[in-house]
């Protein structure tokens, strides 16, 4: 079997080419990315490709194709997000279209549900199932990308029905080797690395309760929908348990604060409008108002389950921040990378090198 995975590098990206690799039924996976890592990983071959610009031939003989490919950044150019998320993935679906590949996974999320329930009065609730609309939230371009693709999908599927066409509706998703890029991407350079215990204040509102799973079970669930000929259609995918604010205040060392949701929201937009840091208000609505899911199809159809708990995704994402740690591909390397590019540019008198060379 032939896997293409366009977007490989990045943090669900790398850990899903590892798990698919490894898998005795797959002959070989081509990792497409923009820039090309120093990693080499048995049974890949990398293949540099832009699915906003570049000929998109690479899916050529493939069994499946698995679309992970996603811009979060940055978020001050929304128009720069949409060409990859919404335009790369119109593209992409047109080359399988051409080549009849005869699979595509995409990746979708928890992010593109319209606003819904956290917690339910029933003993036996477990969060919303996939026929819950997929439709976002209005104020998140996160979102608003994320239910355009779905929205396209299905159009896809209408026209397409030879085609198994699946889409995975995952939790947020930790790992240690994110933990630069998670930084980076919704921290920003000023926050430090290492919090002082005074200041690790949690902020509480009464909505601020979500999902999480571990990335090393997030590409189990993504091998299990790429080569099970048998997945159709959605998945939601999350461990538990949920996590809340005050749930995260114990593992940090913190304390939980009731804080209005407004202000919370105020002050992140405040500060992403000041570019202090790079995370706007839309990312807090999303945050309150996507619903909790429910993974039982996932479990009963392809035999998944989550193999860590949610605390322990965070904590080994807390952890590497602390360290600073990242892996060796463009996305995700670590910030030690980046500091000694820096250093190497002072002495050598270049300015230019704010990112690693790929």
């Amino acid at each position: 079997m032939r896997v293409v995975i366009v977007g490989a590098t990045g943090n669900v990206g790398i850990a899903t080419t590892r798990a698919i690799a490894a898998d005795e039924r797959v002959d070989a996976v081509i990792g497409v990315a923009r820039r090309t890592p120093s990693l080499s990983i048995d049974n890949v071959t990398w293949a540099p490709v832009d699915i906003t610009s570049d000929p998109l031939d690479v899916v050529e003989g493939a069994d499946v194709v698995v679309d992970l490919a996603w811009r979060i950044q940055p978020q001050h150019d929304e128009a720069v997000m949409s060409a990859t998320n919404v335009g790369g993935t119109r593209r992409l679906l047109a080359a399988i279209e051409q080549h009849r590949i005869p699979a595509v996974v995409v990746a979708s999320s928890v992010g593109a549900y319209a606003p819904g329930p956290k917690r339910d009065p029933r003993p036996d609730w477990a969060g919303v199932s996939e026929t819950w609309p997929a439709t976002g939230i209005r104020s998140s371009a996160y979102s608003r990308d994320k239910a355009a693709v779905e929205a396209m999908l299905d159009a896809f599927e209408a026209t397409h029905p030879a085609t198994r066409v699946v889409r995975l509706r995952t939790s947020l998703v930790f790992q240690r080797a994110a933990a630069s890029e998670i930084h980076r991407l919704f921290l920003g350079r000023w926050l430090p690395w290492h919090l002082p215990r005074v200041v690790r204040v949690i902020p509480a509102p009464r909505r601020l309760i979500f999902q999480a799973t571990h990335a090393d079970d997030i590409a189990d669930a993504y091998r299990r929908a790429a080569l099970d000929p048998s997945a159709r259609g959605a998945y939601n995918v999350a461990a538990d348990p949920v996590l809340t604010p005050q749930i995260i205040a114990g593992a940090v060392g913190g304390h939980a604060v009731p804080m209005p949701a407004i202000v919370l929201r105020a002050a992140a937009e405040a500060s992403f409008r000041c570019r202090l840091q790079p995370s706007g208000g839309g990312w807090v609505d999303m945050a309150l108002q996507t619903p909790l899911m429910d993974s039982s199809r996932v479990k009963s159809e392809l035999g998944w389950s989550a193999t860590r708990t949610s605390l322990d995704a965070l904590g080994e994402l807390l952890d590497g921040i602390g360290d600073g740690v990242g892996e060796a591909t463009p996305p995700l390397h670590s910030r030690r990378t980046v500091a000694r590019l820096r250093s190497t540019a002072r002495r050598s008198g270049r300015a230019d090198a704010g990112t690693p060379a790929t």
